[in-house]
């Protein structure tokens, strides 16, 4: 049975060109779904056997137990990628997944920031000691980058071009994009990595850009507990994450004037449709926006 999973796996990383995260939330959708077929009928899980109902009835084991929906969505994508995959390998026969409906998504705003909660944020970690240097410039990168927690994690010095205020991140499929570092991003990184030289000793390459206290390379777990202690340590309210930031950055550009090509582009979105998710404008502005801006307006 494993042997099915393990090649399903395998063909995320190799062809597909999947992230290891990705791989890992895949597996562990399929697993449940394992779990729960050897719970229904008693004995070991049989991917292969498993039918339409088998599928529904997992989903909706999930929305009965209080799962999101967003959550039931995600794992339902994980089982109909792996009955595509055994489908088109010709390991089964029909594919029990294909005509299964799932529990629409909630449609959710991402949550943003203002200007002053998030250079309250950026500017809170103290510059007197190198751990303040590497949260300062963690912060400064994700607000003026607006990159992915796993691409921060990934970045290596020599991705970084200081003089020109780039940076050469990973994203999603293994697809290289290029981001701008403002000024303040800059001055932060080259403060810390000034500063962590003594620390990385022998040069390697590649060389980690953010390290933990041990001289490694700083986890995506490392990251996230960094931007936790500050949003805890200001009182930041609402339920502020990394991924934040990352919304911080494509809402304050858009209200900025910046185009939606550009920020998709940034953010390194395959579908404009995505990005689009960020012109929620309050009716105020736009109101404010249309007075300023169109001809019959004021009568």
């Amino acid at each position: 049975m494993a042997d099915y999973l393990s090649e399903f796996l395998d063909y995320l990383r190799y062809e597909k060109g999947a992230s290891e995260n990705t791989v890992v939330g895949y597996e562990n959708d399929i697993r449940q779904f394992m779990e729960y077929l050897k719970g229904a009928g008693g004995a070991e899980p049989d991917l292969p056997s498993a039918d339409n109902m088998d599928v529904r009835g997992f989903l909706a084991h999930l929305v009965k137990r209080g799962i999101k929906k967003s959550s039931a969505q995600r794992k339902a994508a994980s089982i109909r990628s792996l009955y595509r995959y055994l489908f088109r390998e010709g390991l089964i026969e029909k594919n029990p997944a294909k005509l299964v409906a799932t529990p629409k998504k909630e449609k959710t705003q991402p949550i943003a920031l203002s200007v002053d909660d998030a250079v309250m944020l950026v500017e809170a970690p103290g510059c007197d000691r190198l751990s303040g240097l590497r949260d300062r410039a963690i912060l400064e990168v994700f607000y003026s980058a607006g990159i992915r927690i796993s691409e921060l994690a990934g970045l290596d010095r020599e991705q970084v071009d200081m003089p020109q205020g780039l940076a050469k991140v990973t994203g999603k499929g293994n697809k290289e994009r290029f981001v701008p570092l403002g000024k303040k991003a800059v001055e932060a990184l080259s403060e810390y990595i000034a500063a962590s030289d003594s620390a990385r000793g022998a040069a390697a390459s590649p060389c980690p850009l953010f390290l933990n206290n041990r001289g490694e390379r700083l986890s995506v777990r490392g990251i996230r507990r960094v931007v936790m202690k500050y949003v805890r340590e200001k009182h930041i309210p609402g339920n502020v994450s990394p991924h934040t930031l990352r919304h911080t950055f494509a809402t304050h550009l858009l209200g900025a004037g910046a185009d939606l090509r550009s920020i998709q582009e940034m953010l390194g979105h395959a579908s404009l449709s995505t990005t689009q998710k960020y012109t929620h404008l309050d009716m105020e502005k736009l109101m404010e926006v249309y007075d300023k801006a169109h001809p019959r307006a004021k009568g």
